[in-house]
């Protein structure tokens, strides 16, 4: 696998997966990636990315995206602790805090979410782990919901 992505389908001249239990990873090596958090990196301190992140390493940290197409993809062995704003994300890994996607998530079969996650669309796979609520959010032009708890306080007053 090319670091920069470029030349992975020169590499492979057939689209269909290898074997069943790769699913997951056709979908990494087809996706557009422009950044890659590797295998024994460990990054400790909020992360802003746009376009495509691949993450097999450790982010300690809150993970955003900036713009309405930029894609999260959590390899399994990757592992995030902390909070994930996106607007689609592919899910094999282990993120411990909400998460909160606009769009489209995709959580495989080594998938582990300790936290809420806050969705649009949801595509679960046998053996995946939510260990927190599912909440689903209609899209609002794209734009991801902040959570309730940062939401304007309510006045009992009135």
């Amino acid at each position: 696998m090319n670091m920069f992505g470029k030349s992975a389908k020169s590499n492979s001249g057939s689209t269909s997966s290898p074997a069943p239990s790769h699913h997951g990873d056709q979908k990494i090596r087809s996706a557009q990636i422009d950044t890659i958090i590797g295998k024994g990196t460990t990054i400790d301190g909020d992360l802003r990315f746009s376009g495509g992140l691949h993450v097999e390493g450790v982010i300690k940290g809150n993970l955003a995206a900036d713009g309405d197409n930029a894609t999260l993809i959590l390899s399994e062995h990757g592992h995030i602790q902390g909070e994930v704003r996106v607007p689609s994300m592919v899910l094999n890994g282990a993120i411990d805090g909400d998460v909160f996607a606009g769009g489209k998530v995709e959580l495989f079969e080594k998938a582990r979410i300790c936290g809420d996650v806050y969705y649009n669309l949801l595509e679960m796979a046998v053996g995946a782990e939510v260990n927190g609520k599912l909440v689903r959010q209609k899209p609002e032009s794209g734009k991801f919901a902040p959570p309730p708890a940062l939401s304007a306080p309510a006045s009992d007053s009135e």
